[in-house]
């Protein structure tokens, strides 16, 4: 599933090309992801000016006059900024047709991705009311984390992967944060310091931003705006690397399943 480097990365990516441009058409070729596709989103896009593109947690919001247009990737959704002409695929479901010859068109094979048209404040919308917040905003601090872990006996990995505390900490950057943290994923939440707290949201936003910066890191099924992988994942730690030498200190990286999900982790570097 693209994660949050990889929907910003989308997000910086079509940007260019569809701000300040008009919606010409709305071609919708299936309706059935998700959730259905807004039946009137044709009416509602249609004349419209893209006047912004910005992400809450993994949803895109392309903004107008009128509302926003609000985008889910799902486990294999993409968008792909395409000439007007282009042929759509088996899995190429919505076209945006813009007003300078090109169409801003999503791709999901699996259909888990999501469409939504908002009138108003997304804040109040049900799929982000109750979102804990960004990573790379001011608000994320040490000092929030060691807060809302107090009493928490949940895996800090868990922890820290629970959108109600913090968004887009994905299961790559969890085990790439906490390494470089130096904490034990296993680790009761509630028993961590404030100090390594503030240590441990440095390292989340150093990870995201390093994933960022790179154009994301390659899953299965995503691959940017332009068609290219991300290159992040040639840069991991651990995550991937069970049983491989761990960069810090030679021992063999441990590999375990936490909250059904992998995790990789240095018995000696992370306590």
């Amino acid at each position: 599933m693209p994660e949050l480097p990889e929907v910003e990365t989308t997000r910086r990516g079509v940007s260019p090309h569809v701000i300040g441009r008009r919606v010409v058409t709305v071609n919708v070729r299936e309706h059935r992801l998700r959730w259905p596709v807004p039946a009137d989103l044709a009416q509602r896009m249609t004349g419209e000016t893209v006047t912004a593109v910005d992400r809450r947690a993994k949803y895109l919001l392309f903004r107008t006059g009128r509302g926003s247009m609000m985008l889910h990737l799902g486990m294999s959704g993409s968008l792909r900024v395409l000439n007007a002409a282009s042929e759509p695929g088996p899995h190429d479901h919505v076209d945006l047709i813009l007003d300078h010859g090109h169409l801003l068109r999503y791709r999901d094979p699996r259909r888990f991705g999501s469409i939504h048209w908002l009138d108003g404040d997304e804040d109040h919308h049900a799929l982000l009311d109750q979102l804990g917040p960004e990573p790379l905003s001011d608000v994320f601090t040490g000092d929030l984390l060691f807060q809302l872990s107090r009493g928490r006996k949940a895996p800090v990995k868990n922890f820290i992967m629970d959108s109600h505390v913090v968004v887009g900490v994905g299961n790559i950057y969890a085990n790439e944060a906490l390494f470089l943290a130096g904490i034990h994923p296993q680790r009761a939440a509630g028993k961590i310091s404030a100090a390594r707290y503030q240590r441990l949201a440095q390292t989340i936003r150093q990870v995201l931003e390093q994933a960022i910066a790179k154009g994301g890191t390659t899953l299965r099924d995503f691959v940017n705006e332009s068609g290219s992988p991300g290159y992040f994942r040639h840069e991991l730690k651990v995550y991937g690397r069970g049983g491989e030498a761990c960069e810090g200190c030679g021992t063999a990286l441990k590999e375990i399943r936490l909250g059904q999900r992998t995790t990789v982790y240095c018995g000696r570097c992370q306590r």
